[in-house]
């Protein structure tokens, strides 16, 4: 069965890890999926050709989605090319970790901008065409660290937990236009990211989660279906925890 049939999905930061694991499992459920990327062309139109194949429309847009004007730009380039967006996964996201005493205005200030401000670029970019079609699934990548804080990460944490307030708050304005918000809360998944690091690190890692392993980008976006199909239709303003226990 095929939840995403006929749907239209715009996802940021695509090219790689999470982003490009729900762009895949997004196509094999049928959607069409307009995703962006930052700077990795060849990655990012080699899935084009890749969901293409799936049998669903895909395109890759170049564009910084912490930039207010070419997340206007963007929504009016994918409704002018796929017709209409019915649901937006804001998933575009960095890290740049140092402890409080060492980290740069700077750091704290591109990390704040390209996590929590992109939400707040795209969304609002999205609502008018939400608005018009009366429906639309929001959901956005948090993190358990934007639950529970990290010692190191104070720049992600607030910008993750940033998220879930704003998610909450378009959960509240939206609603009654049958328009969804909800968050996304990963644990410690594994990604080519995490592939560089020390592998005795990670074992240790995958030993404190209740479920003994790291998750995968196909965990993350089997939830994202979820909250993007009409199967999460009587749920908004959640955030849904895809950790394996880690926070239980």
């Amino acid at each position: 069965m095929k939840l995403l049939e006929n749907k239209t999905a715009i996802i940021t930061g695509a090219s790689r890890g999470i982003g490009m694991g729900i762009s895949k499992i997004f196509a094999a459920h049928g959607a069409n999926v307009a995703f962006t990327y930052a700077s990795s062309e060849a990655p990012a139109l080699a899935l084009e050709k890749e969901l293409t194949a799936l049998g669903v429309k895909a395109k890759a847009y170049k564009s910084d989605a912490s930039q207010y004007d070419q997340a206007e730009a963007l929504i009016a380039a994918v409704v002018s090319d796929f017709g209409a967006i019915d649901i937006l996964i804001n998933n575009a996201g960095v890290t740049k970790d140092n402890l409080l005493m060492r980290m740069s205005e700077e750091d704290f200030d591109a990390v704040i901008e390209i996590n929590l401000k992109s939400v707040f670029n795209m969304t609002k970019a999205a609502q008018r065409t939400f608005l018009k079609q009366r429906s639309g699934s929001i959901v956005n990548m948090s993190s358990v660290v934007g639950v529970k804080g990290n010692a190191g990460q104070s720049n992600y944490a607030a910008s993750k937990a940033g998220m879930i307030g704003f998610t909450k708050s378009i959960a509240l304005e939206l609603g009654s236009r049958n328009i969804r918000c909800n968050a996304i809360a990963p644990g410690f998944i594994e990604t080519e990211m995490t592939d560089k690091l020390d592998e005795k690190t990670v074992q240790s890692w995958r030993d404190g989660i209740p479920l003994k392993r790291g998750g995968t980008p196909e965990d993350v976006a089997n939830a994202c279906v979820f909250l993007a199909s009409d199967l999460s239709a009587y749920i908004t303003g959640q955030v849904l925890h895809v950790d394996g226990g880690m926070l239980t």
